[in-house]
């Protein structure tokens, strides 16, 4: 079981993710949020601890990193990504796209992501790595829907512009913020603090979105921008 844990105070979207993309076609669910207020514990819990008043937070291990620490920095890509998806998605749900419960689960893996990667291996105990570990399946899903939509657009004969209509220039966006989440990933991977196929799957997330988004463009009939080179 998987979670992404921020500070004891704020919500966690709990998943397993080798089953998530699996069951989605028979289960409406795919969240369940809960708070860390002991049972019985009526009291609202406060969105704020202090806790990183002094420039440090806390990974899922329990140890302290200053802020600017790369595992922070992948962390906050990944949730930069998992905002600007929730903005895209909320365009193609204006356009009635039947898609978007993809992104829904897209989003509910990246909070897997982000458990895998608070989870840094040099600090974690078995129990810490059994909870966060992430696996290939999501990986398989996307290339899937990847193929689905590639067989349905166009040839790509040019390079092509951001644009397309808003749910279009959403997804590019959304994209773009994959790379850089990527990009950050890609060092605490290599030094083996976190799983392979959390690299793996913000590069084929990429593909997916870009893939979407000349989709979402189609459906709409939209035209997409092409490069020319400026004269």
């Amino acid at each position: 079981m998987a979670s992404f844990i921020i500070k004891p105070a704020h919500l966690r979207c709990v998943l397993r993710t080798g089953r998530l993309i699996n069951e989605h076609r028979t289960r409406n669910t795919l969240c369940s949020v809960r708070s860390y207020a002991t049972e019985g514990d009526n009291r609202t819990p406060k969105i704020y601890t202090k806790t990183g008043d002094k420039g440090f937070s806390s990974t899922f291990t329990g140890e302290r990193r200053p802020k600017e620490d790369h595992i922070f920095e992948a962390l906050g890509n990944t949730d930069e990504l998992s905002s600007a998806i929730g903005l895209a998605r909320e365009f193609c749900v204006d356009k009635g796209h039947t898609f978007t419960d993809q992104l829904d689960k897209i989003q509910c893996i990246l909070q897997d992501v982000g458990s895998n990667i608070a989870t840094p291996r040099s600090s974690a105990r078995e129990s810490h790595t059994k909870r966060t570990k992430f696996t290939a399946t999501p990986i398989a899903d996307l290339e899937i829907w990847i193929d689905k939509f590639t067989a349905e657009l166009p040839p790509l004969t040019s390079f092509i512009l951001p644009s397309g209509g808003k749910s279009s220039a959403a997804l590019h966006l959304a994209r773009t913020v994959c790379r850089r989440a990527e990009r950050s990933v890609a060092p605490i991977v290599r030094s083996g603090e976190a799983d392979p196929d959390v690299a793996k799957f913000l590069n084929r997330l990429s593909d997916y979105l870009f893939t979407l988004a000349r989709y979402a463009a189609m459906k709409e009939g939209s035209e997409e921008k092409i490069y020319k080179r400026p004269e």
